[in-house]
């Protein structure tokens, strides 16, 4: 199974160069998932650009709906973020060993103890799961 970082999932809802890309790895794979940081970081992304006015306000909020109505449909399973997620992100980043921040080490966290696979197009956070041993995917 496959953990969407936030660099993939707005790609896959507001056209970007990788966008094309990332749909045809998608396509037709077992069920993607996300975390409660996702939903988050989603909606700061999809934000940032209607105030960089990249898309109109219209157009954010039917993005986010959109979003929305996927998570309700169940197209992504959502894993949580426990005490044990915080526990050892909380421990990587103070390894100093990585360039980890702490949302990426959350991300990292949850797909890690869930055993999923990273699909990521962002080079820092690829490298740090790397280092880390968690299974990658960078488009």
């Amino acid at each position: 199974m496959y953990y969407l970082d936030t660099s993939v999932l707005v790609a896959l809802y507001i056209p970007e160069i990788n966008s094309s890309k990332i749909q045809d790895f998608i396509t037709g794979k077992a069920k993607m998932s996300i975390s409660p940081l996702s939903k988050i970081e989603f909606n700061s992304a999809v934000s940032r650009r209607v105030r960089m006015k990249d898309i109109s306000r219209a157009d954010g909020i039917r993005i986010i709906s959109f979003f929305q109505l996927h998570i309700k449909e169940r197209i992504y399973q959502s894993f949580p973020i426990l005490q044990r997620e915080y526990e050892l992100a909380q421990s990587w980043i103070g390894s100093f060993d990585t360039a980890l921040r702490s949302l990426d080490a959350l991300h990292l966290a949850v797909a890690f103890t869930n055993k999923l696979e990273l699909v990521t197009s962002d080079i820092i956070l690829a490298k740090a799961a790397a280092d880390l041993g968690i299974k990658i995917t960078e488009i």
